[in-house]
């Protein structure tokens, strides 16, 4: 804990008694409801600070966190969570397919006291009627960037952004993505590059909404996965 709180005091961020228990008893029912149900493959209480919670707060580096958040098939709610937990003003909404993903985060969320919507819903379903309503837009370790984009973009309002947390593979993956971004109204605006520790860096990339998402977008999921854009 203290090398975490140490890392964002580097930013100028400093956490409360109330944020250190939230994250404290965040870390816990992690790793108690992986036993039961499948959340992440990092059940060590410090990689948790490292890998997941300072992990999640890396983008409030480029981007202000500020406005709507819309995180898609947030998991065990990273980066969404986190980011809720030092930005509590950050009004949060969570897309995960998975119902019982759903209801560790509506646990989690209680437990937290952590106001967020919780939708359990696919992300290409839910934008149909909730299209350009966020400010922000997340995606953490779902999929391929051209498939993200495509199930990210129609949610993002005009002047707001889409941002993907990616490792490693994240140019490769922009350059793949080139014809989605522009089918869907985006234009890369930043790939920031940080050290999450001596030997991984993470790759936060941000695309603008300059125009609106053709009706036309998102498709089916299926299509999405075999003919990604």
């Amino acid at each position: 804990m203290l090398d975490f709180e140490n890392l964002l005091a580097q930013h100028q961020v400093f956490l409360t008694d109330w944020q250190k228990q939230q994250f404290f008893r965040y870390a816990k029912l992690l790793i108690e409801y992986n036993q039961k149900i499948n959340l992440t493959a990092i059940v060590n209480e410090a990689e948790i600070y490292e890998k997941h919670f300072y992990d999640s707060f890396l983008p409030a580096l480029i981007y202000p966190m500020q406005g709507s958040l819309c995180d898609v098939g947030a998991g065990a709610g990273f980066p969404s969570l986190p980011l809720k937990i030092i930005y509590p003003d950050l009004k949060i909404t969570i897309i995960e397919p998975l119902k019982k993903r759903i209801k560790f985060l509506e646990v989690l969320s209680n437990e937290l006291k952590l106001d967020v919507n919780l939708v359990n819903e696919r992300a290409e379903v839910y934008s149909k009627t909730n299209r350009e309503k966020f400010d922000i837009v997340t995606a953490r370790a779902v999929a391929q960037l051209p498939i993200l984009i495509e199930l990210c973009g129609a949610l993002v309002k005009k002047e707001g952004v889409f941002l993907a947390l990616k490792g490693q593979a994240a140019h490769f993956e922009v350059e793949k993505a080139i014809y989605a971004a522009e089918a869907m109204g985006l234009k890369l605006e930043k790939i920031h590059q940080q050290a999450l520790n001596q030997e991984i860096n993470r790759y936060n990339i941000i695309y603008r909404k300059i125009k609106a998402t053709p009706k036309k977008y998102p498709r089916q999921f299926a299509l999405i996965k075999k003919k990604p854009l």
